[in-house]
């Protein structure tokens, strides 16, 4: 329990149940720890590659930079091993700095998924977006998501469908 407890910590860092690596418990190997930064600064090809690796269609880089600049707030999740970190897990928002953000981009690598990360990767984006006293957060879902997103909390706008979109022909 003390992994999960870690995660939602002051420290943007959580480690394993113990709270200890692997070599300070006298293991040669390094237990992996769950990292979540907000650097907005992300390898653009690794977080191509975790796009790919759910199945997502290929965007511009250009305008995945852009994005990245323009977001509120951009979380990632890392997989720390010691030396080496692996991008296993993405979300961005974009907000009117006041009441509104939306959520976009959630992606956990298909590896971690089915583990709690996707939602521990929510509620620290919540989180962080609460501590802007932001109030109103909204997000779109794909239908095979919908319940995931349920048991965090969201609901499908319980007066019918208000927003409305607008598509280039």
């Amino acid at each position: 329990m003390g992994f999960w407890k870690s995660l939602f910590s002051s420290s943007e860092t959580a480690s394993g149940a113990s709270g200890r690596s692997a070599a300070e418990n006298g293991a040669i190997a390094t237990e992996p720890r769950i990292i979540f930064s907000t650097d907005r600064e992300i390898d653009l090809y690794e977080l191509e590659e975790l796009c790919d690796a759910v199945g997502w269609a290929r965007r511009p880089l250009k305008k995945v930079k852009k994005a990245l600049h323009h977001s509120f707030l951009v979380v990632s999740m890392w997989e720390d091993r010691g030396a080496k970190r692996r991008l296993i897990g993405f979300a961005r928002a974009t907000s009117d700095c006041a009441f509104n953000a939306t959520i976009w981009d959630v992606v956990v690598h298909p590896e971690y998924q089915s583990r709690g990360l996707g939602k521990a990767l929510m509620k620290f984006t919540i989180k962080k977006l609460k501590s802007e006293d932001i109030s109103n957060i909204t997000l779109f879902a794909d239908p095979q998501v919908i319940d995931f997103y349920r048991r965090l909390g969201f609901m499908l706008d319980p007066e019918g469908i208000k927003g409305m979109f607008w598509y280039p022909e």
